[in-house]
């Protein structure tokens, strides 16, 4: 049985992260979290060491490690500028790193991550979990198949957030990240793996509540479209609206999202998971985009 830490078990996302390690059948056997508000972690592994101070669960994780009880991997679903801190963390201490999106904010930390690798023998996963989205597979092996070079697309996200998200590190700009960041590096990154890499990037409108722009790929055209403004949503419901056309054709992928992480660490545990490698192309655009912003 496989042991997992996790960084960061309050956030949305989290869930997951412990659903995806109990599907797997291997157990989480510490948890960090400042905030204490963490009852989630009974439905999944009640029997977790918990810590509030990162302080004590370092040295929780260098006290197993010496009695030869390491844990194995360490998951970091924590606030996005703290992801390269807590990533060398785990690789310090003999863990390999499964990491939310995006991987890190800066692209010029990615090269010191991959010397880590290289010193630590340990691996860094991100989460691109939109690669592995059966529909997202088969629009990838159609497009392959066509000879169409030029495809034109457009994406459209709207995925509603109330007051407390302009108040929590999500609505900070140096902390998330901005909007391109934080809800659309997932988009980006299935784009770019599908129809190759940047050749243009414009940006046409940023706030901290919407964003929009337009990139010229390889093989494809893309306007595309950020908001977390309910007012934007083309229906009276609370719930995130997803839109992807190409050449004019709706992708139907608004289903199947809730096993894709774990999938993920199905992939990771056999040994086929994300590499830096693999995430580099979106943090470098994202990175780019929130640099752009007007």
């Amino acid at each position: 049985m496989v042991r997992f830490g996790l960084i960061g078990a309050g956030g949305y996302i989290a869930p997951r992260h412990m659903k995806a390690i109990k599907d797997t059948n291997n157990d989480l056997v510490s948890v960090l979290d400042p905030n204490d508000s963490v009852g989630v972690i009974d439905r999944y592994f009640p029997k977790s060491s918990y810590f509030r101070e990162f302080e004590r669960f370092d040295r929780h994780i260098d006290r197993v490690k010496r009695t030869g009880k390491a844990v194995d991997y360490i998951s970091i679903a924590s606030p996005n500028y703290l992801h390269d801190s807590h990533i060398r963390f785990a690789l310090k201490n003999n863990s390999h790193a499964i990491c939310e999106k995006p991987l890190v904010l800066n692209p010029y930390s990615i090269n010191a991550l991959k010397e880590l690798e290289k010193e630590t023998g340990k691996n860094i996963y991100p989460i691109l979990q939109l690669r592995l989205h059966p529909s997202i597979i088969a629009l990838k092996k159609k497009i392959e198949k066509s000879s169409r070079k030029n495809h034109k697309i457009v994406l459209n996200y709207i995925t509603p957030r109330g007051q407390w998200y302009h108040y929590s590190w999500k609505g900070d700009y140096d902390k998330s990240g901005g909007i391109a960041t934080n809800i659309g590096i997932h988009f980006f990154d299935m784009l770019l793996w599908i129809f190759g890499s940047v050749k243009n990037s414009y940006v046409e409108y940023h706030t901290d509540m919407k964003a929009s722009g337009y990139l010229e790929l390889d093989n494809a055209s893309v306007d595309w479209n950020l908001s977390i403004d309910s007012r934007d949503l083309p229906h009276n419901e609370w719930k995130a609206f997803r839109s992807i056309t190409i050449d004019g054709e709706e992708i139907e992928f608004s289903d199947g999202f809730t096993d894709l992480h774990t999938e993920s660490y199905k992939q990771i545990l056999n040994g086929n998971g994300f590499s830096i490698d693999d995430a580099e192309p979106s943090l470098k655009l994202v990175h780019q985009i929130r640099n752009s912003k007007k």
